[in-house]
């Protein structure tokens, strides 16, 4: 019985040891009372030279006028800039301009997408992690902004499409 007991454990172990690594982190959308986690629909390393991409990970949650989605991000995500874009209805149902927030790395791991006015219904809110992108001009000088800083860009993307409720 106890090399049976051996036996099992150190299976379990060897098939701990084979279990495939962890996927890309996932997004949690939470609104009107139901939860979706969501995959990135593109996932790229940080320098932007491997990405993938799946278009069927777009999550999808019913979601009533004037409530709010709120997002969770993991570590992963909130130590790195992004940021949120949200996309919206007034209460007669005109497309209204996209939103958006942006996160310092360390900053926050969850934000409330909402729209301006209580009648308002999301449409689409939408996560992106951005990475940095090295450009250089002809002369091979770094392209900087304003502040000496790279192009930020979205390096990944985590989306939810809003059913009306």
């Amino acid at each position: 019985m106890r090399r049976t007991l051996l036996l099992l454990a150190a299976g379990a172990l060897t098939l701990t040891g084979c279990s495939a690594t962890a996927g890309p982190p996932e997004v949690t959308f939470f609104g009107d009372g139901h939860t979706v986690n969501a995959d990135p629909i593109v996932n790229c390393d940080a320098l932007l030279k491997s990405c993938s991409q799946d278009p069927g990970a777009a999550a999808t949650l019913k979601v009533r006028p004037g409530k709010p989605v709120q997002i969770s991000v993991p570590s992963e995500i909130g130590d790195t800039p992004w940021l949120v874009n949200v996309q919206y209805t007034n209460a007669k149902g005109e497309l209204q301009p996209v939103k958006q927030q942006y996160f310092s790395p360390g900053a926050k791991l969850a934000y409330t997408a909402t729209g301006n006015a209580p009648g308002d219904q999301l449409v689409v809110v939408e996560v992106q992690q951005l990475g940095a992108v090295f450009a250089a001009d002809q002369a091979g000088n770094p392209i900087l902004d304003e502040n000496g800083n790279p192009q930020l860009v979205a390096r990944s993307l985590w989306t939810l499409q809003v059913q009306p409720g």
